[in-house]
């Protein structure tokens, strides 16, 4: 039995306990020799957009809302500059930091951007992020894992003090089989 609901734990600990039970043993998000570069991109990935989002959308001011809000799109900017030169946050290798960094982006357009009033941009407005998150969604094994469905409805039903009446969206339509061309970025860090 697994006692822990801290995400940057349970990454970890998939990624080393559990390898004697993994369909793919070999798969390693946190390589030795990424570490330092690894933990780095987290400790501004996670306070700024994980978290970031929920800043925003649980924000009981406009000084906080609009502070969090700098700091998302600051680091949405910081990600979308990286992710212009290398397929991955660290070069040529998924990591732990793109797990992370993906499952905030996947849900930007249909849940953060109007539920947690994270309006600035729409996530397909930025090239970099927009085609990195068709990448990781099309390789193998991810699509399985999300259920874009059941991520709004529990959003959008859950929050009521932000959506009183647990209204869910239609949309947004996002095309996430599209091509995204992103192999053919230069691997060097």
């Amino acid at each position: 039995r697994i006692v822990n609901n801290e995400s940057s734990e349970i990454i970890r600990i998939f990624n080393s306990a559990f390898q004697s039970h993994a369909e793919h043993p070999q798969v390693d998000l946190y390589p030795e020799h990424l570490r330092e570069r690894i933990d780095e991109l987290n400790d501004w990935i996670y306070p700024d957009i994980n978290n970031g989002v929920y800043r925003c959308g649980f924000a009981r001011s406009q000084r906080a809302y609009s502070a969090a809000f700098d700091s998302l799109f600051s680091a949405l900017d910081r990600a979308e500059e990286i992710l212009g030169r290398h397929r991955f946050l660290t070069g040529d290798t998924l990591t732990e930091a793109d797990v992370r960094l993906f499952t905030t982006l996947f849900r930007f357009d249909p849940v953060y951007l109007t539920h947690f009033k994270t309006n600035k941009h729409r996530l397909i407005e930025y090239p970099n992020l927009w085609g990195y998150v068709r990448d990781v969604y099309q390789m193998p094994g991810i699509a399985e894992t999300v259920n874009m469905e059941h991520i709004k409805r529990h959003y959008f039903e859950s929050h009521r003090q932000i959506n009183p009446f647990g209204i869910v969206p239609d949309g947004p339509a996002l095309n996430l089989a599209a091509p995204h061309d992103r192999a053919s970025l230069l691997a060097s860090v």
